[in-house]
């Protein structure tokens, strides 16, 4: 007897359809075919060890199970369930006759349990699109899949409900997730406030510039003076997600395995902060099993890299094209795949090898040439993508004991708020631009002109500060955002003045 059952594998953030078909006939082999990997092919040990613990007697039987299309590579553990419906199916053991309008993923354990798997909520996804009425995942996976509307998705945590409910001997209920009240009930609630940081004005207001325009940042600073606490709380002060944003967030982290069992929606945006002994692939993702880089896990939201010149050149290098085009192509002998990237770089790095160089009370020890070696690990290239170079300076012992408590993420928040709204009014249409940080030259030349004493004063100040060429449209760019949190439609001398303090890389005096 042959039996179809509708299952899906993943292909980079997307789910794929798979009809597992099973066919039941004399003989005693089992085989799998359809290009399954190790997980797939040992799926046989899971599943007769599940009907044997539950009392499923499959006679002996030729049992062949194709993984259709057959060119296609199956990854993972989540066929168990369908297959095994499917056997059960073919030696008439099951009802059939509702099977093919349902979708089944899971892991089975060897006492039948349904263990969880990564990407339930792209599954989902393209379980709707193709017109099923319902969809049977692991438990722990039931409030990602079910934020899909339009779909009935079941919840469940042990082979014998699934076949219970083919047999109209058991009755499971679908979950239902209030998409929208759960979403929104999450979004202000976070574990880190810029009232808690004291003193650190300049950088504060840094930070809320390039919130405001999706700027890339990097904080030079001795060690201790607060660039890790004040980049955590980076996100508290960003606009809030979207739901179309959160949940192509939710799909990266998905597919990753990072969602917790009571996470359907990601609700507030992404803080990934990797180690400097990070690999290239494990920055931008990839692999013999694919899984996203972090780079994709930060889409969205902030990707922190603490002691920037610590990480290795080559990883470093592999940020410039990410930075640029905001998706990231990986090709491999076996994929091809196009992820979004979209994210802000937030770097923190000391000023020389010894970590005092400009610092007021502490002598530094290193020589110029240690200090321009130490500045050379980031390439050029990389710094050109970076619009704010931020110095932070220690606080005194005796300003951090007096100081008031400082302003609220949440008061910070309104401002960038009105000034992304904006700019979305500004770039409205303009497929791919949502913030200043974005625009290209075309864009730039038309929103970020200069009236005559402005550009004078810009000129004036690169040649005094030997400021490079390539900071003049990240200058620009910074000067529009400013002029947008002042609420201003052209750009004045101060915003120019204050974008141009933003550049401290680029000054040939740093080393002095």
């Amino acid at each position: 007897m042959l039996i179809k059952v509708a299952t899906a594998t993943l292909e980079g953030i997307s789910a794929v359809p798979v009809t597992v078909e099973v066919n039941s006939s004399v003989g005693l082999r089992f085989s799998i075919v359809g290009l399954p990997d190790n997980a797939v092919k040992e799926s046989h040990e899971r599943i007769l060890s599940a009907f044997e613990v539950n009392g499923y007697q499959v006679p002996g039987r030729q049992i062949i199970i194709n993984l259709a299309p057959a060119d296609l590579k199956k990854e993972g553990s989540g066929f168990d369930l369908p297959m095994a419906i499917g056997i059960l199916g073919a030696v008439e053991k099951i009802k059939t006759e509702r099977l093919n309008r349902f979708m089944l993923v899971g892991e089975l354990g060897l006492d039948g349990s349904i263990q969880p798997v990564k990407g339930a909520l792209p599954i989902a996804i393209m379980a709707r699109k193709t017109g099923l009425e319902g969809l049977f995942v692991p438990k722990d996976n039931v409030r990602e899949a079910a934020v899909v509307n339009n779909l009935n998705v079941y919840g469940v945590s042990h082979l014998k409900e699934v076949v219970d409910f083919f047999n109209n001997t058991g009755t499971l209920e679908p979950t239902v997730i209030n998409t929208r009240e759960e979403f929104y009930a999450h979004q202000y609630n976070f574990d880190f406030d810029f009232s808690e940081v004291k003193g650190q004005e300049n950088v504060k207001r840094a930070f809320e510039i390039a919130a405001s325009g999706g700027h890339n940042l990097i904080l030079i600073g001795s060690p201790g003076c607060g660039k890790s606490m004040m980049s955590k709380r980076l996100p508290s002060i960003l606009p809030p997600l979207s739901l179309a944003e959160s949940l192509e967030t939710t799909q990266i982290h998905s597919i990753a395995g990072k969602l917790s069992r009571e996470t359907s929606l990601i609700s507030q945006r992404p803080f990934r902060s990797p180690h400097h002994t990070i690999s290239d692939v494990a920055l931008v993702g990839g692999g013999n099993t694919f899984m996203p880089g972090e780079i994709c896990l930060a889409h969205n939201g902030v990707l922190f890299l603490d002691e920037f010149p610590e990480f290795s050149r080559s990883v470093l290098e592999t940020l410039r094209q990410p930075l640029e085009d905001r998706i990231i192509t990986i090709s491999r002998a076996r994929y091809n795949l196009t992820l979004p990237c979209s994210f802000m770089l937030v770097a923190s790095m000391n000023p020389c090898p010894c970590g005092y160089h400009h610092h007021p009370t502490h002598p530094c020890t290193c020589t110029p040439g240690q200090i321009q070696r130490y500045l050379n690990k980031i390439s050029g290239p990389l710094l050109d993508r970076i619009d704010l170079h931020v110095e932070c300076v220690s606080v005194p012992i005796e300003e951090l004991s007096s100081a008031p408590k400082g302003e609220s993420s949440a008061t910070i928040r309104e401002r960038v708020i009105k000034a992304r709204h904006i700019q979305e009014e500004r770039f409205k249409g303009i497929k791919g631009i949502h913030c200043n940080a974005q625009m290209n030259s075309t864009l730039l030349h038309k929103y970020a002109q200069l009236d005559a004493p402005s550009n004078e004063m810009l000129i004036r100040a690169m040649t005094h500060l030997n400021l490079s060429a390539r900071a003049y449209e990240r200058i620009l760019k910074v000067a529009r955002t400013i002029a947008d949190l002042a609420g201003e439609e052209h750009i004045q001398r101060h915003h120019v003045a204050e974008a141009v303090g933003y550049r401290s890389l680029d000054r040939e005096s740093w080393v002095e």
